[in-house]
């Protein structure tokens, strides 16, 4: 054996091949980061869209019957002044078989009041009801004609191949007359 690898430590090389191993990794994962970020910040939601986290609405001119669609985060919302009649047939279904089951007072805030997410759930279609002349399915709510989903007078899905209810919005009720969504 010569001289210089009699002094050498038995390690030494391995170390020196895993120190670059690491560096060439991390290297490796700087720089693929550096390519997807570009690719995930693309997904955020654009400045006007994050402009409407927050929307108010003012619900004094609206009446019984009557239902409004509003724009928050690029989504319409259903917002159903409901009859007594709408809340009678919303609470009277509640022990009804349904595809996604839930009382009408876990989706209401007030029961004159509800508030949905205008898009089905089913392919994101936007289902039919708001307008008066609208064809609003077997149970008086909304109907998607792309699918033939229906909904209920509390939004809740009762036909069609709609997997959940319209979704709910985050909101409160700021005064009597003023909602916030968001």
């Amino acid at each position: 054996m010569s001289e210089f690898s009699e002094r050498r430590a038995p390690s030494e090389p391995e170390t020196r091949r895993d120190f670059l191993y690491f560096v060439t990794g991390g290297a490796a994962i700087v720089a693929t980061g550096a390519a997807v970020w570009p690719l995930v910040n693309s997904m955020n939601p654009s400045a006007d869209i994050s402009a409407q986290a927050v929307v108010d609405i003012d619900l004094e001119g609206v009446g019984p019957g009557t239902r409004i669609t509003v724009k928050w985060k690029g989504k319409p919302i259903f917002i159903d002044h409901r009859t007594k009649e709408r809340i009678a047939l919303a609470k009277a279904e509640d022990d009804a078989l349904m595809i996604d089951p839930q009382p009408d007072t876990e989706r209401v805030q007030r029961p004159e009041w509800l508030v949905v997410v205008g898009v089905c759930t089913h392919l994101g279609c936007i289902p039919l009801g708001q307008g008066g002349s609208e064809p609003t399915g077997d149970w008086d709510g909304w109907f998607c004609p792309c699918h033939g989903s229906h909904y209920d007078t509390s939004g809740r899905i009762r036909k069609g191949p709609a997997p959940r209810n319209l979704d709910l919005p985050p909101y409160e009720f700021v005064t009597d007359t003023r909602l916030k969504i968001g």
